[in-house]
């Protein structure tokens, strides 16, 4: 991978939308479409960066399925993503109700669905999230969801140059879960070859709970090792339901094992207000314990449908 895992140092520092709706439903095939947008005035982190306006999501998804029998389906599901000048997902894929689903293309990997709490702009999920070296043009995706235990591992080259993975590289990584009474405990992990020959792994557990009403509680631990530097985070996050707004807050804290840096915590807390269905308007600050660093503002709005 040519964009180092390291990048967590700085940490502590099926269609996409739950909300798709069905266009076509006729002999076997289904056709749902949903998007997502998003509008954010930001001051980011970085020392010196102004605050801005910038559109984050503005995309159109469509998945088209054929059902081969009561539990296989064969289906296609393509994105435009920003309004269409950037390419989004683009794969072919089986779902099966009893093993779960295969997809083959453009897509993300296991670390991508990566990350605690409820952060918009600042915290670890949005790390994970919004990272590119979780996606990728040649992408082979199995996720599994059946009662209280979940799975998902994926395999990725990059023979066309075109994203994190080196070219001579191959990327794995892989998700495990299982559900019981209030919690929710997850274990992951991910491994690849950058261009200069060295291994770059990350190893998580990720624990939540949610056995308090209106309180959702969230801890993760994270080892990065890329054979010169070793990187531990540690994150912790809340989020609490109230009448309408929703309030967040999250922190963590990275450690390596050279001696001249300094250990580096993150912070956010936010609060979003639904103003419409699926849709939320948000308010965020965050900020890290870089010397370069500067307290981040955002407010924005974001829609799925």
């Amino acid at each position: 991978m040519k964009k180092t895992l390291v990048a967590l140092s700085v940490l502590a520092a099926s269609i996409g939308s739950a909300q798709a709706f069905e266009i076509y439903n006729e002999g076997g095939v289904t056709v749902d479409m949903g998007g997502d947008i998003e509008v954010v005035y930001l001051q980011k982190t970085e020392k010196g960066h102004d605050f801005q306006q910038e559109i984050q999501d503005a995309d159109v998804k469509f998945d088209v399925r054929y059902a081969v029998n009561d539990d296989l389906q064969f289906g296609g599901f393509f994105e435009l993503q920003d309004t269409g000048t950037n390419e989004g997902d683009a794969y072919v894929a089986l779902y099966s109700d009893s093993m779960g689903s295969i997809k083959v293309g453009r897509t993300c990997t296991a670390l991508d669905d990566a990350g605690i709490g409820s952060d918009y702009q600042f915290g670890i999920t949005t790390f994970f999230n919004g990272s590119d070296m979780y996606c990728g043009d040649e992408v082979i995706r199995w996720d599994f969801d059946q009662d209280n235990f979940y799975a998902t591992a994926a395999i990725a080259q990059d023979k066309n140059n075109s994203t994190e993975v080196g070219v001579d590289s191959t990327y794995f990584d892989a998700r495990v879960g299982y559900r019981v009474a209030d919690f929710d405990f997850t274990v992951l992990g991910g491994s690849g070859e950058n261009d200069a020959k060295n291994t770059e792994t990350l190893l998580g557990a990720e624990a939540r709970f949610n056995g308090v009403e209106n309180l959702g509680l969230a801890a993760a631990i994270y080892t990065m090792d890329n054979e010169a530097v070793k990187t531990n985070t540690l994150g912790l996050s809340a989020t609490y339901q109230l009448d309408k707004v929703a309030l967040a807050t999250g922190f963590s804290l990275s450690s390596d094992d050279v001696d001249a840096n300094d250990d580096i915590n993150t912070w956010y807390v936010n609060a979003g207000y639904p103003i419409a269905p699926n849709t939320t308007a948000y308010a965020e600050v965050g900020g890290n314990s870089n010397d370069d660093s500067q307290t981040g503002f955002a407010v924005g709005v974001k829609a799925s449908f």
